[in-house]
């Protein structure tokens, strides 16, 4: 039998405010055309099908579609709900949705309850973990003493290998969980809820092979036990990633072989760095020009409306920064501010988050200085400028 393992689609999430459903879909058509040229019998999802517990209209949309063309492709669909998803909404009509080949794994009571599919070797029992919120999950699993994801999983695999013992066949877990030894990219969000998050790989010992879902990166935690990453990279962390899936074989013994089926880019991911003016007219980032592009700019001033100018060369630019040159450099604070006065302080906050402030807003700091301390104000002298408000713009991330 062979296996397509794959996880956290994340339908419905934007990357830095930008709508991403069509690489989403474009990408599940992706797995379909694996499914076929590889002859994939099964295709396993392990947990966060949906970025959200209520997805749009339009992430449900893709979801069907995708589901459509894997089960066009030839595959039969063992699903299981992450953290992400809702386990209710996610595993409507499961029932229903099994007699058409999409087998739905989203209750606590349905985890040694496997989906039974054959090939000429006998049966293979796939078993689904959901996403197990400890606190929630101790008691229907009888550990109200269970504290962490360790206890709980625990329990759901004791559930599972009693199952197993009495099948004697093959088999194949999915979960959603955080094992010891998986690396993070920093765009997954923490199951970590008032205990440890991190279970231990021997957790899932017993089983032919574990599909491992919530890690956004391929990964081998043990040679059974992996994890898909996503199918697209959801953070700039992720830009040196090659996306994948693994492809299982099981035989007559058990797991035979698992090879890694990298995926076709669907936007690349560029970090770039310079003046705005280089940014636009260089060469060297012809590159990037189609790809998500994260700026960092080292004007010495900030640019004015810097991601609409980006976006005329980088129209997939989403996120922006300002990094002034002369404020890079590592200066404890109490050495920065020692012997000078509150304006100077002020004035120097000015300038580095934005430009050196005018003779007006000097005045206007020592105004506003001598009315917090409640000396009596002095006339200000008429700079042509008297009056003239400022604002301070600071130096935080435009993001699309």
């Amino acid at each position: 039998m062979r296996i397509l393992h794959t996880s956290d689609w994340h339908l419905g999430r934007t990357f830095h405010g930008v709508e991403l459903l069509a690489d989403q879909r474009r990408a599940l058509g992706h797995l379909a055309e694996i499914v076929a040229a590889e002859s994939v019998d099964v295709v396993v999802v392990a947990g966060d099908i949906y970025d959200r517990s209520v997805p749009s209209a339009d992430a449900v949309t893709v979801y069907d579609e995708g589901l459509a063309a894997i089960a066009a492709a030839g595959a039969t669909l063992v699903v299981t709900s992450g953290n992400h998803d809702s386990p209710t909404r996610l595993g409507a009509g499961s029932a229903f949705a099994a007699a058409g080949g999409l087998h739905l794994r989203t209750t606590i009571a349905g985890i040694d309850r496997p989906v039974m599919l054959a090939d000429e070797y006998g049966e293979v029992a796939f078993y689904g973990i959901p996403y197990l919120e400890p606190e929630t999950a101790r008691r229907e699993l009888g550990v109200a003493d269970a504290r962490g994801h360790q206890g709980v999983l625990d329990a759901a695999m004791a559930r599972i290998r009693a199952d197993l013992a009495e099948r004697q066949v093959r088999s194949v877990v999915s979960a959603h969980a955080f094992v010891v030894g998986g690396e993070a990219t920093g765009s997954e969000r923490s199951i970590s809820v008032g205990g440890v998050e991190t279970v231990g790989a021997e957790t899932f010992s017993g089983v032919d092979y574990t599909a491992l879902g919530h890690l956004h990166s391929p990964q081998q935690v043990t040679e059974a036990v992996r994890y898909s990453g996503s199918p697209l990279p959801y953070s700039f962390g992720e830009r040196s990633h090659h996306k994948a899936v693994w492809i299982v074989d099981l035989d007559a013994d058990g797991l035979a072989e698992v090879r890694r089926h990298d995926l076709p880019e669907v936007r690349g991911l560029s970090a770039v760095s310079g003046t705005l003016d280089d940014l636009l007219t260089d060469a060297a980032y012809a590159d990037a020009e189609e790809h998500y592009v994260e700026a960092t700019l080292t004007d010495a001033v900030r640019p004015l409306d810097a991601m609409r100018r980006l976006r005329e060369r980088f129209p997939y630019a989403v996120h922006v920064r300002w990094e002034r040159p002369e404020t890079t450099e590592r200066t404890d604070y109490s050495s920065r501010v020692r012997g000078r006065t509150d304006s100077e302080i002020i004035a120097s906050f000015i300038t580095d988050v934005r430009d050196d402030p005018s003779r007006a807003e000097r005045a206007l700091i020592e105004q506003a200085l001598r009315a917090v301390v409640g000396e009596p104000e002095v006339a200000i002298a008429d700079s042509g400028e008297q009056g003239a408000l400022f604002e301070l713009e600071l130096p935080a991330a435009e993001s699309a």
